[in-house]
């Protein structure tokens, strides 16, 4: 493990990093992460406030290589702060304590290319700095936590796992004063140290990479962001593109996300225990769909696949739901309509509260006046990339008493953030 560590720091020349590593202006801006004096065992203390970083926002402004090589710096840093705490102190330290504020943690950061990240942070770590982490408290965790511990969980090594420690309820200030002096606890956890963290937050699109970097990264290997994952849709006036999901039990969590390309397009979220129609040729009724376009196959009413796209102005359905089920007796909105504008980005979820059907809807909003004289092949196009995923309930049910139990009597976990539960979008 040290011969291959000593290897991979001379092909990434991380020994030079701290020297020849500056920050990217949108890091400096909105990474809610710092340095912030040290615990009661003098290690350096690194706070991060992960429930406001904007994870598709920084992939989406510095790629997958910037986010290695900002945690790179963080990891050397730290080390750097170790050797000084050592000094400063008269006694050894090798470690440094991370301080991790929840508080914002929704379904948003459970996005896919997020969670690679985030799984490649830790694999990286956990394999080149050893036993550099003392001690990790976890302060204000929201109700979508078990999820997201269920997830990144099994990547943390036994040992690692037993540095967790963590806190419940917004009042925090006076549990974490046994590990952290009370004149150290930050002040946007109720204690008087004033920090030069970063608010984080959206990151806005100007720092975005553009079409020629982001493609020159992803020739020089693997990218967080695959181009299978997103279906791209093209929706003109009258037509709706719907995602079918099949729910056997309640409490799934349905994440979606996606991007308006062109016009104006309205989402929906739809639930309903009635059994759909049979498929009929939705291939015949289509209308735009790049996925057709391309030759993809195309799905139904009972189809994991995308639907294709069903024209409000033909003689057939404009959608899966019949015209003759009625509102809130034959199906439900769950998810209220949003309108989406051009350049617009949006992340959500659902969490099912019961079993069925529920449906993704995104419907072309026509905002400009027509005449009667118009012909459908003038109609402006609305266009959506999105994608889509679905956590099944086993897959992470029980993980939050499982890690309550692992830990001792004094440490709880928030309840409070109900809405982490609900559709989160961020634009």
């Amino acid at each position: 493990m040290l011969c291959h560590s000593l290897v991979w720091r001379k092909k990434y020349q991380v020994d030079r990093l701290l020297s020849s590593y500056e920050l990217p202006a949108v890091v400096k801006d909105y990474f809610p992460g710092g340095w912030h004096h040290h615990d009661k065992d003098g290690r350096p203390m690194y706070v991060l406030r992960l429930g406001q970083v904007d994870m598709k926002g920084f992939i989406k402004s510095i790629g997958e290589q910037g986010l290695v090589k900002l945690t790179l710096h963080l990891c050397e840093e730290g080390l750097r702060r170790t050797e000084e705490a050592t000094a400063k102190f008269g006694k050894p330290i090798s470690s440094w304590t991370c301080l991790l504020d929840l508080e914002g943690l929704n379904m948003r950061h459970l996005w896919r290319p997020g969670m690679r990240a985030l799984l490649h942070i830790i694999e990286m770590v956990e394999a080149n700095y050893p036993e550099t982490m003392g001690r990790c408290l976890v302060v204000r965790a929201p109700r979508v936590f078990p999820i997201l511990w269920a997830l990144v969980g099994t990547f943390i090594n036994d040992n690692t796992r037993t540095k967790f420690t963590f806190f419940g309820g917004g009042d925090c200030h006076a549990p974490l004063s046994e590990f952290v002096d009370p004149a150290f606890v930050p002040d946007f956890l109720g204690g008087p140290s004033r920090t030069s963290i970063p608010d984080g937050g959206i990151i806005p699109k100007n720092f975005y990479m553009s079409e020629e970097d982001y493609e020159r990264e992803k020739a020089e290997g693997f990218h967080l962001f695959d181009d299978n994952m997103y279906h791209s849709v093209s929706i003109t006036r009258g037509q709706v593109h719907e995602v079918v999901v099949e729910i056997e039990d309640h409490g799934s969590v349905i994440c979606w996300d996606f991007d308006i390309m062109k016009e104006d397009v309205a989402f929906t979220v739809f639930h309903t225990t009635r059994e759909l129609p049979p498929c009929t040729e939705v291939g015949d009724r289509g209308g735009g769909g790049d996925a057709e376009e391309d030759g993809e196959p195309v799905g139904c009413a009972h189809s994991p696949l995308p639907l294709a796209m069903l024209s409000l102005e033909s003689s057939s359905a404009p959608s899966t739901i019949p015209k003759h089920w009625v509102a809130g007796e034959d199906y439900k909105i769950v998810e209220p309509t949003i309108t989406c504008h051009d350049g617009e980005s949006v992340q959500g979820s659902h969490v099912t509260s019961a079993a069925g059907t529920y449906i993704l809807q995104w419907r072309h909003v026509d905002n400009l006046p027509h005449h009667s004289f118009e012909f459908p092949l003038a109609l402006h196009k609305g266009k959506v990339m999105y994608y889509y995923e679905l956590l099944k309930s086993q897959d992470y049910r029980g993980s939050m008493s499982s890690l309550q139990s692992s830990h001792s009597g004094n440490t709880t976990h928030s309840s409070s953030d109900q809405s982490a539960l609900s559709s989160c979008p961020s634009r």
